[in-house]
């Protein structure tokens, strides 16, 4: 018998700021909407420890990906493990997603950071992988050299490295 599933839909694990978290996400991407919200009830306090009446989830949709934002506590924090990747077409783009992801967060290497909710992101310019895969190795370790001195990926200085 086969199997299919109708949607995947990552469900983000926060303490208490799933609402502010969608919020923040659907003010950065332009094709983007916040869906529906529920609440805790009184049911189940004594095991999920919320308050009657707050958020427990929110949907958002960011360029039609569906996401959920759970409030279910302290218990689990993001790393690096799981991330999300936006595929930059320019440098503009990279810049403008890399800034307002940093934005209270944490840049780290290779065109990742840390949102500040700990949420990890790799802002990546489309050009990157083709570059990566040149069939000429010695442009190919040039591209990834140049990336690995980097944090916020730079599109021209990656050619430039290819170029040289």
């Amino acid at each position: 018998m086969s199997m299919t599933a109708k949607m995947i839909m990552p469900c983000l694990w926060f303490d208490t700021e799933a609402e502010a978290a969608a919020n923040h996400y659907v003010s950065i991407f332009k094709n983007s909407k916040i869906g529906k919200t529920s609440r805790y009830g009184k049911e189940g306090k004594e095991i999920h420890g919320k308050e009657a009446g707050s958020v427990m989830t929110v949907e958002f949709e960011i360029e039609g990906q569906k996401f959920v934002a759970l409030n279910g506590g302290p218990h689990f924090k993001f790393n690096e493990a799981v991330s999300f990747q936006i595929l930059c077409e320019t440098q503009a783009e990279v810049d403008f997603f890399w800034n307002k992801l940093a934005q209270g967060g944490q840049e780290g290497p290779c065109g990742w950071l840390k949102d500040k909710f700990g949420l990890s992101w790799q802002v990546v310019p489309t050009v990157l992988p083709e570059m990566l895969k040149d069939e000429n190795a010695e442009k190919a370790q040039r591209v990834m050299k140049a990336m690995l001195q980097m944090r916020k990926l730079n599109i021209a200085a990656l050619k430039r490295a290819q170029a040289a």
